[in-house]
């Protein structure tokens, strides 16, 4: 079976950025990575899942690239934040987290028979 190699390529990134910050946590306590390294870290398995689903189901890729928008949008200003003091832009957390529920309901519909957009062969 074929997969979606950009989402794997994205849960193996994922996976290590989220190693990465809890290290960063741990020397450095008093920032904001002890809130991104578990959301990229559970975020992960969930791109290597989106790998096989986004191949055979349209909705499932789209889904995945919300989620990916709102990965970088939400992590992406926690970060900006610790190392470069300020925010990426205004409302790019809330902006993220919104982007986030959005693409994890995306995929949730996924199980539903009325909204599968079977890619066709």
């Amino acid at each position: 079976m074929e997969i979606n190699r950009v989402f794997a390529g994205f849960g193996g990134l994922f996976g290590a950025a989220g190693i990465a910050a809890y290290a960063a946590a741990a020397h450095s306590p008093d920032g904001h990575m002890a809130t991104i390294a578990p959301i990229l870290f559970i975020h992960a398995p969930a791109f290597l899942a989106l790998s096989i689903l986004a191949r055979i189901n349209r909705a499932a890729h789209f889904g995945g690239l919300v989620l990916v928008l709102g990965l970088l949008f939400f992590i992406g200003d926690l970060a900006s934040r610790d190392y470069a003091g300020d925010r990426l832009f205004a409302f790019a957390a809330p902006l993220g987290g919104s982007l986030l529920i959005l693409g994890w309901v995306v995929v949730a519909a996924t199980a539903f028979r009325a909204l599968d957009f079977r890619k066709q062969a």
